[in-house]
């Protein structure tokens, strides 16, 4: 399963969250069930992100979406948006 999560930050909040997502990636991935984790920017508007995680079931996701980890990282994330964001789950057609 891919999530992912776009997210449009205030200019002045980019470099912060860039900063709190490599400090958050290494643990991240020692979630079981997540094979991997990406931050993706918009190519021509940086405000607005992406990260593109794959998790080996929606059960591995909601344990992750359900730890105190995410809560503090999100909590603190939260603060930074300028706009509202918006999350969606794929399944990878082979």
């Amino acid at each position: 399963m891919i999530r992912l999560v776009k997210m449009t930050f205030k200019p002045e909040c980019i470099e912060e969250f860039k900063a709190t997502f490599e400090r958050s990636k290494p643990q991240i991935l020692t979630f079981a069930g997540c094979s991997d984790v990406w931050l993706l920017q918009d190519e021509h508007d940086p405000k607005v992100m992406m990260t593109y995680s794959i998790w080996d079931t929606e059960e591995s996701l909601n344990t992750y979406r359900e730890s105190e980890f995410f809560r503090n990282t999100w909590k603190h994330t939260k603060t930074l948006f300028a706009d509202k964001p918006e999350a969606r789950s794929f399944n990878r057609i082979d």
